[in-house]
């Protein structure tokens, strides 16, 4: 099982990276639109600015909410180190970014909680 955990650890790890580098693309193309530094305001006015891009906007804060929910009680459970740089990338970098480092973290601490006997595994057969 722990190979298992490693291969998929490292595929959280590549879409973190990909998390991090789309939304950053995405933000420097909107400095360059909208003028120099970060118009929050005028991001959020823009992402709002239609039916479609409401629903996104809709969906990823009601997705992301729970998510981080479940991400911080999830860490409690697993008595995760270092919660805070996910809580502080999700702000500084992009939810696409923080919830991917997450799940690499996680599935690195049950490969090692699991090394030292202390976790069920969680397969579906």
């Amino acid at each position: 099982m722990n190979s298992f955990r490693n291969l998929i650890s490292w595929g959280y790890l590549m879409f973190a990276i990909a998390g991090a580098i789309l939304p950053t693309l995405a933000n420097i193309d909107f400095v360059r639109s909208y003028g120099p530094g970060f118009d929050i305001q005028n991001f959020i006015e823009l992402a709002n600015i239609n039916p479609a891009s409401q629903s996104l906007s809709r969906d990823l804060l009601v997705g992301a909410s729970a998510v981080f929910v479940w991400v911080i009680s999830e860490s409690r459970r697993l008595k995760m180190r270092n919660l805070w740089i996910v809580i502080l990338t999700n702000f500084l970098i992009a939810f696409a970014f923080a919830i991917p480092l997450f799940l690499f973290l996680r599935e690195r601490r049950l490969v090692e909680l699991e090394s030292k006997g202390f976790i069920v595994d969680y397969s579906l057969d």
